[in-house]
């Protein structure tokens, strides 16, 4: 059983994820330049962002299997059917260490931990000390996206006090969130935060528009796909101080070019993708461990889990 991995990791997380394998299995990790001098002769491919569709599966003569993390945008899965090749996401497995960023983005950014810690450690007087802030309890959260990352959220957000507002393209029955519409939830949330898959009908969805419903104190939270959000408007929304702020760790382009604006902004909080990624440099120990089930499945001949095609 040959696995390949196709990103670009650093050595210890390499021998974090191979150590979660059968020693049975060869498990490849290849960077994106060098995927077509491997899978050839792979039973299993998990990538990062490269582009599965028909050019790509016609180098792959024995693929049983593409194995994603939790977004698939970047699988052509009309394709991989037609190469009789199984697609299955991880949907759910990052849904805590996601859910908890988020929380993180919010505390940081209403307690000031960067900038006090930041001012702490210049050894800054502190009759120079500015900033404001406020306690959680009483504002309005609005959830776009209320899959297992949103409702995930609204529980943690329901331990803070918060009012919590929700927006599904299709109505839920879920307790505790006011299901509104995106106009509603604009104008009267506090703190925005996405949680869609990024399709056709998402991308660019979060636009100058939007900003211009948003409260002039928001804070826009973003840790599912970049390109939900268009990026210059953001940016102009920012610069204008049409909204207070964004937390994000997902970018239109990634890497977030060195020259982005948005690494230069004080009302800005950045990750780097890493949402889902809590234990390590590009490793989340469930998801790897999710993974190595799947293969063994695979190999027994079992259903596997989330099965998109």
């Amino acid at each position: 059983m040959k696995v390949v991995f196709i990103g670009d990791f650093p050595d210890q997380t390499v021998r974090k994820i191979k150590s979660n394998f059968s020693s049975a299995w060869e498990v490849v990790m290849i960077t994106e330049d060098k995927a077509v001098q491997e899978i050839e002769d792979a039973d299993v491919i998990i990538p990062e962002h490269i582009k599965i569709n028909a050019e790509f599966l016609s180098h792959a003569k024995k693929l049983k299997l593409v194995q994603t993390g939790v977004g698939y945008d970047n699988v052509n899965l009309e394709d991989c059917s037609r190469f009789g090749v199984k697609v299955c996401n991880a949907s759910g497995i990052n849904t805590e260490a996601v859910a908890e960023h988020v929380l993180a983005f919010i505390l940081c950014w209403y307690k000031n931990i960067v900038y006090l810690d930041h001012f702490m450690k210049l050894h800054k007087d502190e009759h120079f000390l500015q900033y404001e802030g406020a306690e959680l309890s009483g504002k309005t959260i609005g959830i776009i996206g209320l899959g297992n990352i949103g409702r995930k959220v609204a529980e943690y957000c329901h331990a803070f006090h918060l009012n919590i507002l929700g927006y599904s393209r299709h109505r839920k029955n879920i307790s505790g969130i006011m299901q509104v519409n995106l106009e509603t939830l604009y104008a009267k949330s506090d703190i925005v935060t996405i949680h869609v898959p990024l399709t056709p009908e998402t991308e660019k969805m979060i636009d100058k528009n939007a900003f211009l419903q948003m409260k002039s104190d928001a804070l826009l939270i973003n840790t599912s796909r970049g390109k939900v959000v268009n990026e210059a408007d953001l940016v102009e929304a920012l610069q204008t101080k049409q909204i207070a702020g964004a937390c994000l760790d997902v970018f239109e382009k990634e890497q977030l070019p060195p020259d982005s604006p948005l690494r230069d902004m004080d009302n800005v909080l950045l990750t780097p993708h890493t949402a889902g990624l809590p234990d390590g440099v590009k490793y989340h120990e469930k998801r790897v461990k999710f993974f190595a089930g799947q293969v063994e499945k695979l190999i027994r001949g079992e259903a596997l889990d989330n099965l998109l095609n």
